[in-house]
């Protein structure tokens, strides 16, 4: 099903056309034996990047796209209704380079966004830990200041890309204060002592890599120091804002894509002599998770609307990945309902959908932790 999508300008719908065109020639095709095999598309990064696909939000003299968020967060969604693993290769990788883009001088621009935004390089975002994941500020990975620069040692879990990627925005611990004590860095993919663990064994979005990256005296040159010494904290904090944008239109992708697979077998499947959609309830659920995607779609929009506005938009944020990705478990799960037992098994994607559903309601903050924020922004606002 095409979806009638809200766009600025005729660029904004020749970008839509182009990434439908190659991603059902490049993606869809290759989506389900990749996933089965847990196997890595990193091909599929650089074809996008050639596209111009991969920095869509970033400014033209950065080397990236210009578009508003509006355009590229609808870009990613279509990327997600054929491939969501790669979807969220593209989310992660723009997170990846936002604090580089925000916070960094001129001289590290000039330096390192030509690679990062020309298409040819993937980045990873290294903030997670173990035993701090909902929790960043209990990060104990730690960089200690040297002659020349800063040496890394500790170890970040969940790391999209881990082993793969050209570059690691990461954050490590520069002194005891919990949340003055943070910095961000961007680490080489080949510097010494740099290295990947075993990849996780995940349920869903199997050929998106995900690895612990262990940094064993890493050494850190001192301009690879993104912001000041200290700031690592709100850097972060202001990436995973536009970062929860990227996985709400992820969402909504696998909403979309669950939503069409069920209604083109409801229309083709009988009982009774009739196709099964003529039966009011199956046709009564599929017109609810019709409006459940829209009103997803919606949410994620309208935050995007502030963003690009330059209006403070982090409770809106949380509120859409909080809305899309809660929708894209229930609309995937009564996917697998209107097929009946074909949508438990593999024939039919739709049980890869569910599975993939589940992860996008725990990365980025689980939606435990968008609730937080939500209610902590509603208290400010009352006072």
């Amino acid at each position: 099903m095409n979806v009638e999508r809200e766009l600025p300008s005729d660029e904004a719908h020749q970008l839509i056309e182009l990434t439908a065109e190659i991603a059902d020639k490049e993606l869809a095709p290759r989506a389900a034996e990749f996933e089965e095999h847990d196997r890595f598309p990193r091909d599929a990064f650089t074809t996008l990047g050639a596209a111009g696909l991969l920095t869509l939000p970033f400014a033209e003299e950065y080397g990236g796209g210009g578009q508003p968020y509006t355009v590229y967060l609808q870009v990613l969604e279509e990327v997600a209704i054929r491939w969501a693993a790669v979807a969220v290769g593209i989310s992660v990788h723009t997170l990846s380079c936002h604090p580089l883009v925000t916070f960094g001088t001129e001289a590290q621009r000039a330096e390192l966004l030509p690679g990062m935004l020309g298409g040819d390089q993937l980045g990873a975002y290294c903030l997670s830990e173990t035993h701090a994941g909902s929790d960043p500020a209990a990060m104990r990975a730690f960089a200690a200041a040297t002659d020349d620069g800063w040496l890394a040692r500790g170890a970040k879990a969940w790391i999209t890309h881990g082993g793969k990627a050209d570059f690691y925005t990461t954050f490590l611990r520069t002194s005891d204060d919990r949340r003055r004590g943070i910095s961000c860095f961007h680490v080489a993919a080949d510097a010494p002592g740099l290295a990947a663990g075993v990849p996780e064994r995940k349920m869903g979005l199997r050929s998106s890599t995900t690895a612990t990256m262990n940094f064993d005296d890493v050494p850190i040159p001192a301009d690879r120091i993104i912001g000041r010494p200290g700031q690592g904290l709100p850097i972060a904090l202001s990436a995973l804002d536009a970062g929860r944008l990227g996985i709400a239109a992820i969402a909504v992708g696998l909403a979309q894509a669950a939503l069409d697979h069920a209604v083109d077998y409801a229309r083709e499947r009988e009982t009774f002599d009739r196709p099964i959609i003529d039966h009011q309830g199956i046709g009564f659920l599929l017109a609810d998770m019709a409006a459940a995607t829209e009103a997803a779609r919606a949410t994620y929009l309208a935050a995007a609307r502030r963003k690009d506005a330059g209006l403070p938009y982090s409770r809106q944020a949380s509120i859409a990945k909080l809305v899309a990705t809660d929708t894209a478990m229930r609309v995937t799960t009564d996917a697998v309902q209107v097929l009946g037992g074909a949508g438990y098994v593999r024939d039919h994607p739709v049980e890869r959908y569910m599975r993939e559903a589940k992860l996008t309601q725990i990365f980025e903050g689980t939606n435990q932790i968008q609730r937080l924020v939500i209610s902590r922004d509603l208290a400010r606002s009352a006072t």
